[in-house]
């Protein structure tokens, strides 16, 4: 693994040593639903995690084996999509990252983010690579088959409603309504549907609010440019619980400069 970036912004009040780990878990964990981890190895990775030092969460989960897939998963995922700046590099991560999540999905088929880390890490690679091209090789079917199967373990996965509405909307952006909904499923009610239930199940979430206004965009333009301005300054605004949610927070910053 080469040496990934650091993390560009003081961590000090994202650090959750001891204890305070575990009572600060269904606050940081409401977005993933991830379950506590038992182990102190993993519990050590999400903490790296939540300070932003996300190549030792990736390696102190990969140490744990498969079962510390989430963590290892989460983390390549946001560091690449925030910090990576060199495109083949960023485009080797998220490809590891769904490796991974596909080795998950056959050790752990209960596992509600076997399949959600499976599908964001895909839909950041669509993203990373062109929607359309990713749509030609057959990669939406993916993303939206374990969407699916994230949502039916888990219904108040949040992140994966936001990821569900992003899923929807982007087709709809790039092929139009009846393509998107004739060949992919796609519609624009439900794309409105998942991403309102994910800002009800995570109010205090910088990237729910973010992807709304991403989506809404997507699917009206400047029609909706009022709603969407809206959203990204809720998430400005908002006091990040950890490094992931300082990274969303500056993102919707530097989109309203």
């Amino acid at each position: 693994m080469h040496h990934w970036n650091k993390f560009p912004h003081d961590n000090g009040a994202f650090c959750y040593p001891g204890k305070k780990l575990e009572a600060a878990w269904d606050i940081l964990h409401l977005g993933d639903r991830e379950a506590f981890p038992g182990s102190n190895e993993l519990q050590d990775a999400w903490r790296c995690f939540h300070q932003g030092e996300f190549q030792q969460a990736v390696e102190k989960a990969d140490a744990s084996g498969l079962e510390g897939h989430a963590v290892a998963n989460k983390a390549t995922g946001i560091y690449a999509t925030y910090l990576e700046d060199r495109p083949k590099r960023q485009i080797e991560c998220f490809k590891s990252a769904i490796a991974r999540a596909e080795s998950a999905i056959n050790a752990f088929p209960e596992d509600a983010n076997s399949h959600y880390f499976h599908a964001f890490n895909l839909g950041r690679y669509s993203q990373s690579i062109s929607v359309v091209k990713a749509l030609k090789q057959g990669i939406g079917g993916k993303i939206q088959k374990s969407l699916r199967r994230a949502l039916e373990l888990q219904p108040e996965h949040a992140e994966a409603h936001t990821a569900m509405g992003m899923y929807h909307a982007e087709i709809i952006d790039k092929v139009g309504k009846l393509i998107g909904g004739m060949t992919y499923g796609a519609s624009e009610s439900d794309a409105m549907k998942h991403f309102e239930l994910a800002l009800s199940l995570t109010p205090l979430s910088p990237i729910a609010h973010i992807e709304f206004g991403n989506g809404i965009y997507l699917l009206y333009g400047d029609k909706k440019l009022d709603q969407v301005s809206d959203l990204y300054i809720k998430a400005s605004e908002m006091e990040p619980r950890d490094a992931m949610e300082k990274l969303d927070v500056e993102s919707a910053l530097a989109e309203l400069e």
